[in-house]
């Protein structure tokens, strides 16, 4: 790297770095007069499920009258003005985010609720924001390569509860909650799935959903919204774009979901598995050599619950598209030659396995073989507005809108 006509050796530029971040982030919250010391901020961290829970809160708070905003990888809301995150990046840079919090501030927004990523927090995004109080969703392996490692992802995400007095924390999440509960705190809540209301009947689907509404329902208590509104605001609560989003429902149903993790993909899996005639899976994994350990994790996943396997495209960035399927499928057979131990582990399903590296091809091919009661389900990519593709190349794409135009397409007999 360049400065001037110096060139700063590599090693100093990235001891550097974080010196840089850190200063950018207090500049940025400066320069636009630290607006979230006016505000109640509250952060969501946590591997899956950051974004429904920033979207349940966001919908409390309205439902109670208050003025509200929120940050997330969809989306940016202001009151009832929305604008579609186009950013590819969950978390904005400091200044996007600090320029947000101050426009949501002359708004009269007295709540902004932020999904807080492990690399944001790394970069330091969240510094000079002065958060309220921080929630977890889950933790799960994910980004440990560009962490150097689970538990320094984990460590990463603590960060925000260092920053933050009040601590909702997922009593169902037993392998984290010990090393959470000890970081100190002025105010701990532990949220359960067990804890909602027995004659509470949600439109969200999936247990795992459950415990979003608990996370969201802890969190409003905690700033003194009243059961009976939290609970009319969740319970019509309706569905979160690109997150199990129905696109159809009849004859079969056809499902676009985010899961880009080996515990979400079984997740979604497990809630979908029960009632579907046969479940047709649609999904790929992410290039730019990220994360290649969870690849063939989720094709073992994929072969414990899908009737008909299409492999495909999701955002291959430089790497071969091919050696991104390949690594998926060495899950398959790593599952067909081990032997379960006990009945109780699961066992592989004959399925069907087609490789489609054209994803609207793959989408299309899905809906031609569905019969009447299946179910499609895409995972990856949600409502996410790009794919990426070799060279820094963006197509822009949405799962969402492409299986409605080949819906279409079909039903007009083209």
């Amino acid at each position: 790297m360049k400065f001037g006509k110096q060139i700063i050796p590599l090693p100093l530029f990235r001891a550097l770095q974080p010196a840089y971040h850190f200063l950018l982030a207090h500049t940025a919250a400066a320069w636009y007069g630290f607006p979230s010391r006016k505000m109640t901020v509250i952060g969501v961290t946590g591997t899956n499920g950051k974004s429904t829970v920033v979207e349940l809160l966001y919908a409390v708070f309205r439902g109670a009258g208050k003025n509200a905003a929120f940050v997330s990888s969809i989306r940016f809301k202001i009151n009832d003005s929305e604008e579609k995150n186009m950013l590819k990046m969950t978390m904005p840079g400091r200044f996007a985010l600090q320029k947000f919090l101050h426009n949501a501030k002359r708004a009269g927004c007295k709540y902004a609720v932020i999904e807080v990523t492990s690399e944001g927090i790394k970069q330091f995004r969240h510094c000079g924001i002065k958060f309220a109080a921080a929630v977890l969703t889950n933790v799960t392996p994910e980004h440990t390569e560009s962490h150097g490692g689970f538990e320094k992802y984990r460590a990463s995400k603590a960060k925000l509860f260092y920053r933050s007095p009040i601590h909702i924390l997922n009593g169902e999440d037993a392998e984290n909650i010990n090393y959470f509960s000890k970081i100190p705190s002025a105010r701990r809540v532990v949220y359960s799935k067990k804890n909602l209301p027995q004659n509470f009947n949600p439109k969200l689907i999936g247990d795992f959903n459950l415990e979003n509404i608990a996370a969201a329902h802890a969190t409003a208590v905690a700033f003194g919204i009243s059961d009976e509104i939290i609970w009319h605001a969740l319970e019509k609560f309706e569905d979160v774009p690109g997150r199990l989003e129905f696109i159809q429902r009849e004859p079969f149903a056809v499902i676009v979901d985010y899961a880009h993790t080996p515990d979400a993909l079984r997740k979604v899996y497990e809630t979908l598995r029960n009632g579907a005639c046969r479940l047709i899976c649609i999904f790929g994994s992410a290039g730019g050599g990220r994360d290649k350990w969870k690849r063939p994790e989720m094709g073992k996943i994929a072969t414990e619950y899908c009737d008909e396997i299409i492999l495909t495209n999701e955002d291959p960035y430089d790497e071969n598209p091919l050696t991104i399927i390949k690594d998926i499928e060495s899950g398959f057979s790593q599952i067909q030659n081990s032997k379960p131990e006990t009945l109780n582990e699961p066992q592989t399903k004959n399925y069907k396995l087609r490789t489609i590296l054209d994803r609207r091809e793959a989408i299309r091919e899905a809906l031609k073989s569905a019969r009447v009661g299946d179910t499609i389900i895409i995972t990856g990519k949600g409502c996410e507005p790009w794919m990426m593709m070799a060279n820094g190349k963006k197509i822009p794409w949405d799962d969402r809108a492409i299986a409605r135009e080949e819906i279409a397409k079909i039903e007009l007999g083209e």
